[in-house]
């Protein structure tokens, strides 16, 4: 597989897999006679495995050294130690089954009957790790991933939709986007949610925004709260300076937060940004903003 390939297969961005490449030892691409870079299927199976682990906070350092078998049963341990919400059973079978229009309707089903709050935390978060971890094992293809996503997006999307208008306030104002490199929407989706629920007013540029155009919408836009979205794909390092660069281009009155499964947003915190583990946290995070923030 090319470069291209096996970034919209495993969701692993090119930087990263060339900066893995030199760090670690692995992938290690053959070359074309034209010098592209081609993947061969066992270690595009194994960076899959790798994305997984990364993202439960495996560091990819320790884990490109292993080999499958031993990814596969730190990924088996690391799936029987987390504990399954039964509200999640039956949607892999519908998944598997290819039957859309009744996994759609089971999730306005829940939706409905949880709230939108408790959907995204409760029903949502679970059942993306649920689903991913299928995906590790062979138990769903890639395309069926896909269904379900289109699918958690659709839902989420008509319920946002649907809240009352007078329900978002006029602060704070939010801007979600991701960096280049992190094509991974879902997350900022299910934050879009938990934010417009608590009142903010919020504007999603979508995924993959070029830093500078972030600080051009955040200032056009007049943000209170830039919250960019990671999961564990990207380079640590990108993560790291292009939040500390971002920050430094930013008006200091604007807040940066940055959440979502990728490791290092923890383990190095980056000065002047507001690293969120959980969405839970959204909610808390708002009310310290709208504490500590004297409105003009």
């Amino acid at each position: 597989m090319t470069i291209a390939a096996v970034e919209r297969d495993t969701g692993i961005g090119k930087d990263t897999l060339r900066a893995w490449e030199r760090r670690y030892g692995f992938p290690q691409p053959v070359r074309s006679d034209s010098g592209e870079r081609l993947y061969p299927a066992e270690q595009v199976h194994k960076l899959r495995l790798l994305k997984r682990l990364v993202e439960r906070g495996g560091r990819p350092g320790q884990l490109a050294r292993l080999d499958i078998a031993a990814l596969v049963a730190l990924q088996d341990e690391a799936a029987a130690s987390t504990p399954r919400r039964a509200g999640t059973d039956g949607f892999l079978e519908l998944i598997r089954a290819h039957d859309v229009a009744a996994l759609r309707r089971r999730l306005r089903e829940r939706r409905s009957r949880l709230g939108l709050a408790r959907f995204v935390t409760e029903l949502v978060a679970p059942l993306n790790t649920q689903v991913g971890e299928a995906w590790m094992r062979g138990q769903l293809q890639v395309f069926e991933e896909h269904l379900y996503t289109e699918s958690i997006q659709l839902v989420l999307r008509e319920a946002v939709a649907a809240l009352p208008a007078g329900r978002t306030v006029d602060r704070p104002r939010v801007l979600l986007t991701t960096f280049p490199g992190e094509p991974h929407g879902l997350g900022l989706l299910m934050a879009e949610a938990l934010f417009t629920l608590d009142g903010a007013a919020v504007t999603s540029l979508g995924v993959a925004t070029p830093l500078w155009d972030i600080v051009l919408a955040a200032q056009a836009l007049a943000a209170d709260i830039v919250a960019l979205s990671f999961s564990g794909c990207m380079n640590p390092g990108q993560v790291v300076d292009g939040l500390a660069e971002l920050r430094s281009r930013l008006p200091s009155r604007m807040a940066l937060w940055a959440g979502g499964a990728a490791p290092v947003l923890h383990r190095c915190p980056v000065p002047g940004v507001t690293a969120i583990a959980e969405l839970e946290q959204i909610g808390a995070g708002l009310q310290r903003w709208r504490q500590t923030t004297a409105r003009p």
